[in-house]
């Protein structure tokens, strides 16, 4: 089998080779510092008996997995820590298809090309249903593309690239439809601390067997080089999600768990808020510019990613080139997400220099 490299490290090396000064707003690394007690786990852990320098349990230390489940009202069996949240993730696609209940997923589009690229990897084939012009679900669509076929049908939110906090309702009627076909459904809900509306709902509150719900910390506390995720699996599948997770791991790493159950139990919530806050300000000064740039874009209502389409100026690879070479701003091109929003590109704001990136494209755009 084949792979070919993500887009996203092709923009990243020829904006890393420019010659001028360049914006990264491609990478979705967050640029605030992690939390504070984190840094003092480190530091403590530095210090303990060598007998803590060995494996954990393949699932994960006994305490983050409870307090997890503390977190998320479930029992801790259920939980499973991942290398990020890109293996919870794959966790979930791989059992989906292992059941013999077809070998379809169903992704959202615009859609995370981590997806559609697992499921490839796991054999299986990706189908992509149009969501509403916001980003939002569109129950009726999901219904009509589902089949015998369909193994998986997964979710995000909120979301990566739209913005997009998806209502409960909806995914309840998504996991009907699921139920119907006898499908699984995957929620990934690594950006829920940044849901910038106060309406998020967590998909484990429709406590339905058919959901696995994955996330991680990478993004909450700023640690993307932690690889500490976890995935949440209903009672029937969390053994066959825990086998596959220790003949490809063997386990995780301690020091970084070690250092994230701390930071979790003495983290205040207004380290979540200033972060919420930061980027709130940040969606303001860029979507103002591009006001004046005269574009189209998908205001995020979570996550940390905005959306825009410059009329006369499409999304394309070719297009993200220019756009680095001559206006000094990296983003990624509408078509890495599928099919639905080829026209544009994604911004990440995650930088210290949002508001200048944002300066610089309404200079260029406006001219």
């Amino acid at each position: 089998m084949e792979y070919e490299e993500p887009k996203f490290f092709h923009v990243m090396q020829y904006a890393g080779a420019a010659d001028g000064d360049v914006i990264d707003m491609v990478s979705g690394n967050p640029d605030w510092e992690p939390p504070a007690t984190l840094r003092e786990a480190l530091r403590e852990y530095a210090d303990l008996p060598s007998a803590e320098f060995q494996y954990p349990p393949s699932e994960g230390l006994l305490e983050l997995r409870e307090a997890i489940a503390e977190r998320r009202n479930v029992d801790a069996d259920r939980v499973v820590v991942t290398n990020g949240t890109g293996e919870a993730n794959y966790l979930a696609i791989a059992r989906a298809f292992e059941r013999d209940a077809g070998d379809e997923a169903l992704l959202m589009d615009p859609v995370y090309p981590y997806y559609p690229g697992k499921t490839d990897m796991l054999g299986g084939e990706s189908t992509l249903v149009p969501t509403e012009r916001d980003g939002g679900l569109d129950v009726d669509a999901i219904r009509e593309a589902a089949s015998e076929d369909t193994a998986l049908i997964v979710l995000n939110t909120p979301n990566n690239p739209t913005g997009a906090v998806y209502d409960l309702d909806a995914v309840r009627e998504v996991v009907a439809v699921a139920d119907a076909v006898d499908a699984l459904v995957m929620v990934d809900e690594v950006y829920d601390h940044f849901d910038l509306t106060g309406e998020f709902e967590s998909a484990l509150m429709l406590d339905s067997d058919r959901v696995i719900v994955t996330s991680g910390f990478s993004k909450s506390m700023a640690i993307t080089g932690f690889r500490v995720g976890y995935g949440i699996f209903p009672e029937a599948h969390v053994g066959d999600a825990k086998t596959r997770h220790m003949l490809v791991n063997v386990a995780g790493a301690r020091p970084s768990q070690y250092a994230v159950h701390h930071a979790l139990a003495e983290t205040p919530p207004s380290y979540y808020a200033e972060a919420r806050e930061l980027l709130a300000d940040r969606v303001d000064a860029f979507t103002d510019a591009l006001d004046a740039a005269g574009a189209e874009y998908t205001r995020p209502e979570g996550a940390f990613y905005v959306l825009a389409r410059f009329e006369g100026f499409p999304g394309t690879m070719e297009n993200v080139k220019r756009l680095i070479d001559e206006a000094g701003v990296a983003g990624m091109p509408g078509d890495a997400f599928g099919t639905a929003r080829g026209e544009w590109i994604r911004f990440a704001l995650v930088t210290p220099r949002a508001a200048e990136a944002a300066e610089r494209l309404a200079d260029y755009f406006g001219d």
